[in-house]
């Protein structure tokens, strides 16, 4: 039998004796009923119809358009947008080398993830990687020949689809304003990392346990370190050979 509860209105309502959601619902019955104005429903800060427009269209930008990117990068490429930005980042390393953990950084990836890709890059021979003697479980990434010309092919058709899914149907305004927008974001995502960055690291590429060492903001990619790839690989300016 289900029990019945006072609204604020003085009208009943059914509610369930039973269920996950049973409990918080009494509890937010019992807040509105008393009038209370704290606590977490209190203090949150709702989207009004214009935020909640903009979070909306942004969506598309942080969903749909890596989805978009990535199909197609598989489909011509065979690779991952992530394969594809490891293999670019290398590509633009003097020696085509960095540490794991820096690669980690520059890439916004966690070890384990950044170890299993790496694992499945090197299987199809288009990276190596050599452990570094001394303390510490430090390891080194290598872009091969084979890895350089994977990402070299690549390149053109990551460009076209950033122009087509994005650059192209946007004015001079409203790239800057894009601009603008994206390293106000990246900021607000940096100071929210700032105290989780401030926690000791474990030495080398990671604890004994697994767990992988905190990454300090700085050494995060910054507002145009994920762009600087459709130039080509090695920083290739546009027209150049």
């Amino acid at each position: 039998m289900a029990s019945t509860a006072d609204d604020t209105n003085g009208r009943h309502r059914r509610r369930p004796r039973n269920g996950p959601t049973s409990e918080a619902t009494a509890r937010a019955d019992e807040r509105s009923g008393s009038g209370a104005s704290t606590g977490p429903v209190a203090e949150t800060r709702w989207l009004n119809g214009d935020e909640l427009a903009a979070w909306l269209a942004n969506s598309a930008i942080m969903i749909s358009l890596p989805a978009a990117g990535g199909a197609r990068m598989q489909r011509e490429a065979q690779l991952t947008f992530f394969e594809y930005m490891v293999l670019s980042v290398l590509s633009e390393q003097p020696d085509r080398t960095m540490q794991m953990s820096a690669l980690a950084a520059r890439t916004a990836a966690s070890l384990s993830r950044l170890s299993h890709v790496v694992g499945r890059l090197e299987k199809r021979e288009l990276l190596a990687r050599q452990r570094i003697p001394g303390s510490g479980r430090r390891t080194t990434a290598t872009l091969t020949e084979a890895g350089y010309e994977v990402v070299a092919a690549a390149a053109p058709g990551h460009v076209a689809a950033v122009r087509e899914y994005l650059i192209d149907d946007l004015g001079p305004q409203e790239l800057a304003a894009l601009r603008r927008i994206g390293a106000a974001v990246d900021a607000a995502i940096k100071r929210g990392q700032s105290d989780a960055s401030s926690a000791a690291s474990s030495p080398g590429d990671g604890a004994v346990d697994g767990r992988s060492p905190a990454i300090h903001p700085a050494s995060q990619p910054s507002a145009d370190t994920l762009i600087v790839t459709p130039r080509g690989p090695a920083g290739q300016e546009p027209g150049q050979p």
